[in-house]
């Protein structure tokens, strides 16, 4: 199976440094094959044999042991990726004219009522809801006066990773490069 593992809070601001090399030498220590990482913001494309719920506990404990940080680690497999892809607008970018993310949701979040927790003001951009993720798009012109900055620092965004789209699109292209 192919699976990307999705990496929370590396690289950023100076904290939690992991080069991507060493990244992927580990993740090939703990028998993935096909290691693929994709910029510093931890995103490791990869294929294993093993059932997708035992990996995220036995490639944080691989980072722990390699880089001594606890960095949470989400899974999603190539179907699951297909879905966010198939969801996402095909005119949603991220450029100067708009930001559009992907909300990944860790179980804890992963329901359709997320949306209404998000600090999103009325308005001021569009939100879908498919499981596992929250699409997200705000014109660049009102991303600073969204309320979306206040999502950092909140409880919930503890359990989420975000990716933006074209991100998300460039790890579907690397996974979909894997199976075939």
């Amino acid at each position: 199976m192919i699976y990307v593992a999705l990496l929370r809070g590396i690289n950023v601001g100076g904290k939690n440094k992991i080069d991507m090399k060493q990244l992927k030498q580990a993740f090939e220590q703990a028998s993935m094959t096909a290691v693929v990482t994709y910029i510093n913001s931890g995103n490791i494309i990869f294929a294993s044999e093993l059932p997708q719920h035992e990996l995220s506990p036995l490639l944080e404990q691989k980072i722990r042991e390699v880089f001594s940080l606890d960095i949470p680690v989400m899974i999603r497999n190539l179907i699951e990726i297909t879905a966010v892809i198939e969801a996402l607008p095909e005119d949603w970018t991220n450029d100067d004219g708009m930001k559009s993310d992907v909300l990944f949701l860790w179980n804890e979040i992963d329901d359709s009522s997320i949306i209404d927790k998000l600090p999103l003001k009325p308005n001021m951009g569009t939100v879908h809801y498919i499981p596992g993720a929250v699409l997200l798009s705000i014109p660049r012109e009102n991303a600073a006066q969204s309320g979306m900055n206040k999502l950092v620092g909140s409880k919930l965004y503890r359990y989420m990773t975000i990716r933006n789209v074209n991100t998300t699109r460039e790890i579907y292209r690397l996974m979909r490069s894997i199976a075939e």
